[in-house]
């Protein structure tokens, strides 16, 4: 088999990403030499590939800061509505790549760099993951930034900074080890500190009601620094910004223990402040109820608003107003998007200003509140519902605890009109639940503070209506809403699969790259033999690269010709890693059982980080790990069955492993994934999916037909009348012998000999109180397995299917979801103008 072309070689025979121009070259060369320059200090005159690499770095931030420029000012002077995305998360991966994709410049950057005598490639392979993100939410909003970029919207993220980001995983003897990720060590040369626009954030102190107001006094100041980073969208010359803060503690942080003489403790003290933007949470649907945490998310969102508020402001409109003095226009100026209730210390915040502060009505306050606010519901599992306890509010947010249980009795007060003597109706929609430890349910407090609350694929926001907030749909349901996740089609297709990409521009033109729904010109090739071999073909070289990565990185040997069969994401009960461990179980017995029958072969992987805390996710690390072991080793399993746990899943293996896969895994128990943004990079980029009808996953069979995808399993009612009936894992036990030889396996340790109750914990969940119900599903999997083997077989009709997933991908853009946010809740138009660029005059 020919080995596979360099993503270098490939790029030199290019269609999609444009042909540079010479003078480009001799551009990009000449700042590169100036940057490199001074990249290197006086006494080091060799440089290191880290040298080289912030030499582009820096090049290619070149491109984009006259643009940034013109962008803002741009937007000042037409003063458009602005759309502020918060969020604790914002998991963005690598961005040199990124930006010279979206500037139009990776042709000229790879001549120049070859020219050089350097490889593009292994400077991209030097830059650290902005891992500020856990799983989906946090890949979400760097996709819609994306999106909101390139659809001329007038947008800004607003996160935390963390110094520290979701945590490196090494796996040790199997087990999950945990490392700190210091993603900053060498600087991040993608953002801009601004230390003009810090601000203060308030925690503790004690309210004060005075005949001017009240006055929240006695508070502990922790400054807000804001970090900007560039967000360019796809060749039409806007960058937005995503604004990042950390926390900075206050020159006479403590010093008041200086007049004691402990001025050393007191300077020690600052780090008390400074912690809160330390490190992000590695907790992915879970809710941890820490002080920090919820300092956190004041910290972002009372900095934030004091931004929003200052630009409102400050906007240029009309020309007789330097000041905007008025909030009446707010919400026809401002939207503010809530990702998941995260963020909802907005809405007592925008109060506490509007009313303490600014001195607005309370009525015209909460109006203007509900009017800018809106909220996107990520998950309906009772575990991750964020519900802080009264007390700590108490402590440290005392005004914001006022406002709730004043905003609390409104909301109750409407609901008793509607349905008087309605007593368990009250308990069941107030924001202060009751009981040995009163709590505040976030997810109630974003919906009566917001106009529209949405969902994130449409069998999940039928569950948010129907169950989740199904007494808040019933009093409103004009606020419900639909808005079916998507990802960006520049970092999820053109980046990471150029081959492809190449592969259909060359059928149907460009335009599929800012209009996904283009796709569905590919139908006309689904039984063209040149197109069926072209598919085919970048799928091998695709698989071959990441075979060779994998021999690199793991030692092992695989099969480029076996079907490559990947699981990635986070490592959770819900989305049955376990599953997909029985089954490989259960082919390695088949295989064993009669070693001369053929197989189909496969390569297994899994992978993703488990939270730190969650026990049974790093026991499910382990098993898959312990199988592995077993079955790579064996030698009459060959290289018909390998099992691989791919260590450290994130953003730039994402880019490596979903263009190489031929089959995803998106089997979680229906309706318990509210959407997926895995399982539609894996369909735009031709793999197949096995899946359950949960999340997107429903979507997806809708637009390409269900009989091209492998759909198995329970649907929603089903689980339901489990449930009704009650879920008795044994009877499956009992009843199917494969199934109770593979949890007999797992159980007597034989894939952990030297351990043998290695596994206890995983077996007694799965026999008596799994809420996942794997076993109900397991022989419809392995059956659909089956179906997939045979179709695999026959690598033409294959290749059809993929085709036809790929043409039918097109409603799985971010381009796609923000229009609808944008015309269903921002009440803004996307705008296709391009902003002149920057060696251009201004109209």
């Amino acid at each position: 088999m020919a080995a596979p072309l360099s993503d270098g070689e490939r790029r030199k025979q290019i269609s999609v990403r444009g042909i540079a121009g010479l003078g480009d070259v001799a551009e990009v060369r000449k700042s590169f030499n100036r940057h490199l320059h001074f990249t290197l200090v006086k006494d080091r005159n060799v440089a290191t590939p880290r040298d080289y690499y912030f030499a582009l770095a820096h090049t290619v931030r070149d491109h984009l800061v006259g643009r940034w420029i013109r962008t803002q000012q741009h937007y000042y002077e037409r003063d458009p509505k602005r759309i502020y995305y918060l969020s604790l998360e914002f998991y963005m991966g690598r961005t040199l790549q990124n930006t010279m994709v979206n500037l139009g410049l990776q042709n000229a950057c790879d001549e120049a760099i070859y020219q050089l005598g350097l490889d593009l490639e292994e400077l991209e392979e030097i830059e650290e993951d902005a891992g500020l993100g856990n799983g989906g939410l946090g890949r979400l909003a760097a996709c819609f930034l994306d999106s909101m970029a390139t659809l001329g919207l007038a947008a800004y993220g607003y996160g935390i900074r963390y110094e520290f980001g979701i945590f490196n995983q090494k796996i040790v003897d199997g087990w999950q080890v945990e490392e700190a990720d210091d993603w900053l060590r060498y600087g991040n040369p993608w953002e801009k500190a601004r230390p003009e626009y810090m601000l203060p954030v308030h925690f503790y102190g004690r309210v004060e009601h005075t005949p001017e107001g009240v006055k929240w006094v006695d508070t502990q100041v922790v400054l807000a620094m804001p970090y900007d980073t560039p967000v360019p969208g796809y060749k039409n010359n806007t960058v937005n910004t995503m604004r990042l803060w950390s926390a900075k503690a206050p020159n006479d942080f403590n010093l008041q223990e200086f007049n004691v003489g402990d001025y050393i403790e007191a300077v020690l003290d600052r780090n008390l402040a400074e912690n809160i933007s330390r490190v992000l949470y590695p907790n992915d649907n879970f809710f941890e109820g820490k002080e920090l945490r919820l300092k956190q998310e004041y910290f972002v969102v009372a900095a934030t608003l004091q931004d929003i508020i200052r630009r409102f402001k400050s906007s240029k409109f009309g020309c007789r107003d330097p000041v905007r003095t008025c909030f009446e226009t707010f919400p026809d100026k401002v939207a503010i998007q809530l990702n998941d209730t995260h963020p909802a210390l907005s809405i007592p915040e925008l109060m506490r200003i509007l009313v303490d502060v600014e001195k607005v009505d309370w009525d015209k306050a909460w109006e203007i509140t509900k009017r800018t606010c809106a909220y996107t519901n990520h998950t309906v599992l009772p575990e991750a519902l964020e519900r802080w306890p009264v007390s700590m509010f108490e402590k440290l947010l005392p005004r914001h605890l006022e406002i709730i249980y004043a905003l609390n009795q409104m909301h109750l007060d409407r609901v008793a009109a509607l349905y008087p003597g309605d007593v368990d109706r009250l308990r069941r929609m107030s924001v202060i639940e009751e009981g040995d430890c009163k709590r505040i349910n976030m997810a109630h407090l974003c919906v009566i503070g917001s106009h529209a609350v949405n969902g994130v694929a449409r069998i999940h926001s039928d569950i948010v209506k129907n169950s989740v907030f199904k007494d808040f749909y019933e009093l409103e349901p004009e606020k419900f809403q639909n808005k079916t996740n998507g990802i960006t089609p520049r970092r999820w297709l053109l980046l990471c699969n150029p081959g492809l990409a190449d592969v259909i521009a060359e059928k149907i033109g460009e335009g599929f790259i800012t209009d996904l729904s283009q796709l569905r010109k590919l139908l006309d090739f689904i039984n063209n033999e040149t197109f069926i071999r072209d598919v085919a073909k970048v799928k091998q070289e695709n698989k071959l690269k990441f075979a060779a990565y994998l021999e690199e990185q793991y030692k092992v040997k695989i099969n480029p010709s076996s079907m490559f069969d990947v699981q990635v994401k986070r490592i959770h009960e819900y989305k049955r890693q376990l599953l997909n461990c029985l089954h490989a179980i259960t082919l390695y017995n088949r295989i064993r059982s009669d070693p001369s029958k053929s197989f189909v072969p496969r390569t297994i992987m899994i992978g993703g980080k488990a939270a730190p805390g969650y026990h049974m996710a790093k026991m499910i690390i382990k098993l898959i790990t312990s199988v592995g072991e077993v079955v790579n080793n064996d030698p009459y399993v060959g290289d018909k069955l390998k099992v691989i746990f791919l260590e450290n899943y994130r953003v730039s293996l994402a880019e490596k492993v979903i263009p190489a896969a031929d089959l995803s895994q998106q089997i979680s128990t229906a309706g318990t994934e509210a959407s997926g943004t895995g399982n539609m990079k894996f369909m735009v980029n031709g793999a197949l999916t096995i899946g359950t009808m949960d999340g997107a996953n429903v979507e997806m069979a809708e637009e390409a037909g269900e009989e091209n995808l492998f759909i198995f399993g329970m649907r929603v009612e089903d689980v339901e009348a489990l449930d009704r009936k009650g879920y008795n894992a044994r009877e499956y036990y009992e009843r199917l012998p494969e199934l109770r030889q593979a949890v007999d396996q797992i159980s007597s340790g034989f894939f952990s000999p030297r351990d043998p109750g290695c596994f206890k914990d995983i077996v007694n969940m799965l026999m008596y109180h799994d809420r996942f119900k794997v076993f109900a599903d397991y022989e419809a999997y392995i059956k659909c397995q089956g179906q997939v083997d045979k179709l695999f077989m026959d690598p033409r009709e294959w290749t059809k299917k993929v085709i036809r997933n790929i043409a039918c991908s097109g409603k799985f853009s971010s381009d796609r979801t923000i229009t609808e946010y944008a015309q269903e809740i921002w009440g803004v138009e996307p705008s296709a103008t391009k902003i002149p660029p920057p060696n251009l005059p201004r109209d």
